[in-house]
């Protein structure tokens, strides 16, 4: 048994990719996509099918240039989900333009259109997750689409413990808790290497799994963002997990044992964290974040990254037009 089949035996495995040529060797249950992952696989002939389908959707609905792009983005986000849901057999994750992160109204009128623009080609609102930053105004917008759309969400950009309180308190489907970033923040801050066991990005997400399940939260923690093998085989047992092919292909490759080391039981028998809570309390929120200084430097820089990739995105698609 290789270590990804062990692996699974513990969490659901979920492909972190845009290149959906790429994703069916490891048979992962889900698979996630963002702005970034997007732009890589664009630059790729192979993909170049999907781009004119985006850039004919878009001449088609008219409008300004400006509103032909935003149509053509969207709808070539869409057709990566649809290839890649022909690939697997659950859910997969689109990602909503991060300039909006601050803007609840707009990330609620932009998934709703997503999930619109899906359905019009026969995908069903349950196959799909939007990916949402976890910024207060991000959540309270995943918060209604869960409760009033019955749309899923899935709250990406997660470094601080506050954002996965809340996020379990608005009710969202999923929350992708970033691994390899805070080690990469707790690196150049400190200056220290991390064993795997020590690493800050996984002792976040089993403080945020064993809190989950002490509390009977029923959304699904997915770790993310990881940097090496360690870091995932540290965190067997989590709900979900995102991996990277290239990190896949090194699970595949071994036939290292995995021990499991998160289980709910697990979780409710250890130590019990002190709860917590920001219902209604977006002060209260914006202080932890404030108060957290890797988690407050990671989102925002996390959000000007994937703005800029989808900027890049949507001038490759100006050109086409």
């Amino acid at each position: 048994m290789s270590a990804l089949d062990a692996l699974k035996q513990y969490t659901s495995v979920v492909s972190d990719s845009g290149d959906f040529e790429s994703i069916d060797a490891y048979k992962p249950q889900d698979a996630t996509t963002n702005p970034s992952l997007i732009l890589a696989a664009v630059k790729q002939e192979k993909y170049a099918r999907l781009i004119d389908v985006a850039i004919d959707y878009a001449k088609k609905q008219g409008g300004d240039k400006k509103q032909q792009v935003e149509n053509a983005t969207d709808r070539l986000l869409v057709e990566f989900g649809v290839e890649i849901l022909k690939i697997i057999p659950g859910r997969v994750s689109t990602e909503v333009d991060a300039r909006i992160s601050f803007d609840k109204d707009a990330t609620i009128a932009k998934a709703i259109h997503l999930i619109e623009l899906y359905e019009s080609v026969g995908v069903s609102k349950d196959r799909v997750l939007i990916k949402i930053a976890s910024t207060w105004e991000g959540i309270q917008a995943a918060r209604e689409l869960e409760a009033k759309h019955g749309i899923h969400c899935n709250l990406t950009l997660l470094f601080g413990f506050g954002q996965a309180v809340a996020c379990a308190e608005a009710g969202v489907t999923l929350i992708s808790p970033f691994v390899g970033r805070i080690l990469d923040w707790y690196k150049k801050s400190t200056g220290k290497e991390y064993a795997s066991h020590e690493d800050p990005g996984v002792l976040s997400v089993k403080k945020i799994y064993n809190y989950y399940k002490q509390n009977n939260y029923n959304t699904i923690v997915m770790g993310a963002s990881f940097r090496n093998t360690g870091e995932i085989e540290e965190l067997a047992g989590c709900d979900f997990l995102t991996i990277s092919p290239n990190l896949l292909e090194e699970l595949r490759k071994s036939d290292k044992a995995l021990e499991r080391k998160l289980s709910p039981e697990q979780a409710k028998a250890g130590e019990q964290i002190a709860k917590v809570t920001f219902v209604d309390n977006e002060a209260e929120f914006r202080w932890a974040l404030a108060n957290d200084q890797m988690a407050n430097d990671k989102l925002h820089e996390g959000i000007r990254k994937f703005a800029e990739d989808c900027e890049t995105l949507k001038d490759i698609l100006a050109k086409r037009l």
